[in-house]
């Protein structure tokens, strides 16, 4: 209002000054206004023969551009200069009558203009009463602390000069009708001006609290009298109060802006807009975090994009400080126990509800619901256990989690175990070395803001992750020092400058962008976030480090702290993401020449896409499987279990029914030995030999090469689907059951039908007592050493065993010739005389060898004769179908081996259709069970599909997909410029 005043007397003044026509002298200067003095007051030295040029008295004036003062020259007098005459009174009279009735028109219709105006402009100007809100409390309240009164007094009064003009009172009323109309807008901006000047001159450090004003002679006589300390006292804590006056007024407002931000993305989440909502710029930032993690999980040189590491000492309050910058209690806690075993990436994002996520699971916590909050405090524990390695305190996997809310700060920040310096009982040695390399491998990034967080309660000295930070980053450019439980510091140190010293940065050996003091609670784990900051408030605003300026307003609090390192963080991401974006794709062009070098004609498969071209491969093999005709099955069944069950056939039932004087006893050993084998082995060596066969074709089917188009690169993997699905496969237990009913009742049958099955029975009878007797002679030649015909054509001999098993061998077929029918035992009388021929002849023969020798030859010829016999029963079939009556002639060996043959094309047979209808399904689904369970676990991929050319085409993969996320996040972060 005194400008608006001001502007009103000068115009008057410089009317005055420029309408001196015919009055000579000057307008006294010092009665003017005092703003007025420092306009030029023209005055003219004219000689009473000159003629002044005629000027107007009133200038144009605006109050909106608050431009200088104009004048407007009217035209100069037509004809000249007029000579002298008697009858000058009457021509003066007229001049001024003239000049009043110009002043009068022309107050009159710039009244009436800017009254028409005004209306005009009102109707078009918004209700300002609604934005009443957006000026804070204290502009209203400038006139508690400004005494217009004495303003107005203090300007000089200008009636008398009015007085000099006729009709003054209508000009005025103009120029008042033009203030009234200015006045409300004018008014508000230059209190607004005003009230942010005294806030920059209140929070400039060194400087006063009111601006200097002319309050004249009394005032200043009255501070000169206060001495200075209360002055600098009175002035401190006005500063105090305004700053956390002005604190309150931010944060009232910057409430009510949070509140509309979450009723909007609550809208746009409902979809009442229609339309779709992009990726916020730190989520992008997050994804490339993430994929980045994967890709290099060391941090080396190939990752320089920016985070914040949170390091600290143990127990210093990092999970704290972060708890207050997420605004909710979300790690576990402990009281003087590592806790934080795994670092943990937070992304900090703006949402219209409060809620974290982790980056492998859907599920969402909602943080402002007690339970929910215990269950993420509970899940990330458990996540931090499982990255822990048998034998390990901590781990470097990282654990993501996303956390979302309204008014947070947007950055990403990871959390890492808490350095220590002593490993205590039930840490593995190598703790601390660990916790150091992986703050080390965290920090070393260039580009990552190192928020080092240290114990103000603790004694400087104690402190370790100093020295940590002070090596990673010596000029401290990247580096924000937070000092935390100032409250305990406040109250236990017994000098304060310590305090100072470490804000000021001078007490530690490290350097640091920033230094912030806050308070992150009492110390206990029950407490709100809410109720923590309103203890850090009311901790500060009366605690004696900030009133004795110790501390200044703005390195306090957890809010500008995170206020401080959110700029920060987009400051480093602006400046490198750019840079990183140009390495990634030249890594990317450096690995497309590699792969166009090395596999020209070969797709760019990662591991997930060979995973699943090397599925169907395996699938398909498995259904060509169920293909495999039932005359393969059988065949194979059948050789198998023969193989499996001939020796025990031959030894255990076949040679001792032989060694019997008749047939009935003959058949009466055969079926009590076949009984007992039934019952006790065979129906589970058939069992075995169907799974193993089974095996065999799987195996068969998986291993075999396809041609051009086999790839040895999954060679491994199906080795390790084929164990695993073997390993899974359980044969039905009922099966063996059923078996052995269909196998003794084929046993028991002795009824041959024709010709044909009879040839068949004596065909498989040669076949397997030539086969035995070759493996008996076999042995019988590996006993007794080459014949001569070897020893004279390959030039080798015997040795003195093989000697004396000679000379035993041939004593004993000399027995055996002598009686062909000799039973299947030496008598002790004849182990002697054996003993004794031999010594005769010079060899000395142990008795348990000539028994052992004995049993190869007795085997042979009993095997010999059994052949020739096999001979004479080619004809027999008439003698059988009359049950060898009247015949020398019997053949019940030929019987046997039938029930043998029969019993094992039924057992084959049975086997197939148990494998075909069965087994082959079951075993299809274990393959595709244990080739989904390898879907899902990654380290299985990364450790069965391996090659230069799968890690080749996973770091291409990777390092595009990189790319792309940075060239989509560096479009957005312009797009938001």
């Amino acid at each position: 209002m005194w400008r608006a005043r001001a502007a009103a007397v000068c115009v008057v003044c410089q009317s005055l000054a420029n309408s001196s026509y015919g009055i000579k002298g000057k307008s006294p200067l010092q009665k003017l206004h005092l703003v007025s003095r420092s306009i030029h007051h023209p005055h003219y030295t004219r000689s009473k023969f000159q003629r002044p040029p005629l000027r107007t008295s009133v200038q144009q004036f605006s109050s909106l551009n608050r431009l200088p003062l104009r004048k407007t020259k009217l035209l100069s007098v037509k004809y000249g200069y007029l000579s002298h005459r008697n009858f000058w009174v009457a021509r003066l009279a007229s001049r001024l009558l003239k000049l009043r009735y110009l002043v009068l028109g022309s107050a009159v219709g710039g009244g009436y203009t800017a009254k028409k105006t005004y209306d005009q402009w009102k109707e078009m100007l918004p209700d300002l009463s609604d934005y009443k809100w957006i000026v804070p409390d204290f502009i209203w309240e400038l006139d508690e602390h400004i005494d217009l009164e004495k303003l107005s007094k203090a300007l000089p009064d200008a009636e008398d000069l009015a007085k000099l003009l006729p009709d003054f009172d209508k000009i005025g009323e103009s120029l008042s009708s033009l203030k009234g109309f200015f006045s409300p807008g004018y008014n508000l901006v230059s209190e607004v001006i005003g009230a942010s000047d005294l806030l920059l001159l209140l929070g400039s450090q060194g400087e006063t609290a009111f601006r200097a004003t002319d309050q004249g002679y009394e005032n200043d006589k009255q501070y000169k009298k206060v001495s200075d300390k209360e002055k600098i006292d009175q002035l401190q804590e006005e500063l105090l109060h305004t700053q956390l006056k002005y604190q309150r007024i931010l944060e009232r407002l910057e409430k009510e802006n949070k509140e509309l931000r979450k009723l909007v993305l609550q809208k746009d989440d409902k979809g009442i807009h229609q339309r779709k909502l992009k990726k916020s710029l730190i989520d992008m930032y997050s994804e490339v975090l993430d994929i980045l993690s994967d890709y290099d999980a060391s941090y080396n040189t190939q990752d320089h994009l920016p985070r914040v590491v949170v390091v600290g000492d143990q127990s210093a309050g990092k999970t704290s400080v972060l708890e207050m910058i997420a605004q909710a209690r979300i790690f576990p806690r402990g009281s003087g126990e590592m806790m934080t075993r795994s670092p943990v990436k937070v992304t900090l994002s703006e949402g219209p509800h409060h809620v974290a996520l982790f980056k492998d699971s859907s599920r969402e916590f909602d943080l402002t619901k007690e339970e929910d909050l215990a269950a993420l405090r509970n899940e990330i524990e458990i996540r931090m256990r499982k990255s822990v390695k048998e034998g390990c305190t901590v781990s470097a996997e990282t654990i993501s989690l996303n956390v979302k809310g309204p008014g947070l700060q947007r950055m990403v920040l990871v959390d890492l175990p808490g350095v220590i310096s002593t490993v205590t009982s039930g840490m593995a040695p190598d703790t601390k070395d660990t916790i150091f390399s992986i703050s080390k491998a965290y920090m070393q990034n260039p580009n990552a803001i190192i928020l080092c967080i240290q114990d103000g309660s603790v004694d400087a000295e104690r402190s370790i992750v100093t020295d940590l930070v002070s090596q990673m980053d010596p000029h401290g450019k990247r580096t924000i020092f937070v000092l935390t439980k100032v409250d305990l510091a406040e109250k236990n140190v017994a000098s304060p400058n310590r305090i100072q010293q470490i804000i000021e940065g001078k007490l530690f050996p490290m350097k640091a962008l920033g230094y912030f003091a806050v308070v992150t609670g009492k110390g206990n784990n029950a407490e709100s976030i809410e109720s923590i900051k309103d203890y850090e408030e009311e901790f500060f605003q009366n605690s004696k480090l900030l009133k004795t300026c110790m501390l200044k307003a703005h390195q306090v609090t957890t809010r500008n702290l995170s206020l401080a390192v959110s700029d920060c963080f987009w400051k480093m991401v602006r400046e490198s993401v750019e840079q990183q974006a140009d390495a990634f794709k030249a890594t990317r062009f450096n690995l497309e020449t590699e792969w166009k070098n090395n596999y020209p004609q070969l797709r760019e498969l990662d591991r997930n896409e060979l995973f699943e071209k090397a599925k169907n491969e395996i699938l398909d093999e498995v259904i060509s499987l169920s293909q495999v005709t039932p005359k393969h099955w059988e065949e194979i069944l059948q050789k198998t279990l023969w193989e499996r069950v001939s020796t025990h056939v031959i030894e255990n039932i076949y040679l001792p029914a032989a060694q019997t004087t008749n047939s009935g006893t003959f058949n009466t050993t055969v079926d009590i030995k076949l009984k007992q084998w039934t019952d006790k082995q065979l129906p589970n060596k058939a069992v075995e030999v169907a799974w193993e066969t089974l095996q065999e074709e799987f195996s068969h089917f998986m291993t075999e090469k396809k041609g051009k188009e086999h790839d040895d690169i999954f060679d491994k993997l199906k080795q390790a689907v084929k164990e695993e699905s073997i390993k899974r496969h359980k044969w039905n237990e009922r099966a063996e059951d059923s078996l052995r009913v269909i196998q003794h009742n084929a046993l028991e049958d002795r009824s041959i039908s024709d010709k044909q099955q009879w040839d068949a029975a004596i065909h498989f009878m040669e076949d397997t007592l030539q086969s035995r007797l070759k493996d008996t002679e076999s042995v019988i030649e590996d006993m007794v050493g080459p014949d001569w015909k070897k020893r004279w054509l390959y030039w080798v001999g015997r040795t003195k065993e093989q000697n004396i098993r000679n000379e035993t061998k041939n004593e004993l077929e000399k027995m055996i010739k002598c009686n062909e029918d000799h039973a299947a035992y030496l008598a002790n009388d004849e182990v002697t005389t054996v003993r004794k021929n031999l010594e005769a002849k010079g060899v000395a023969v142990d008795p348990c060898l000539i028994k052992d020798t004995w049993h190869q030859v007795y085997r042979r010829h009993f095997l010999r004769t059994a052949l020739s016999h096999c001979n004479l029963c080619r004809r027999g079939f008439y003698y059988y179908q009359r049950h060898f009556v009247d015949s020398e002639l019997e053949c019940n060996d030929v019987v046997l081996f039938w029930r043998i043959q029969r019993m094992l094309a039924i057992t084959a047979n049975t086997l197939r259709q148990q494998l075909t209808n069965t087994e082959v399904r079951r075993l299809e689904k274990n393959v595709k069970e244990v080739l989904e369970d390898f879907a899902e676990d990654s380290d299985k991929k990364v450790k069965l599909l391996t090659g230069k050319r799968v890690q080749l085409a996973e770091d291409l993969k990777k390092v595009r997909e990189i790319q792309e996320k940075l060239e989509a996040f560096i479009e957005a972060l312009h797009q938001e410029k």
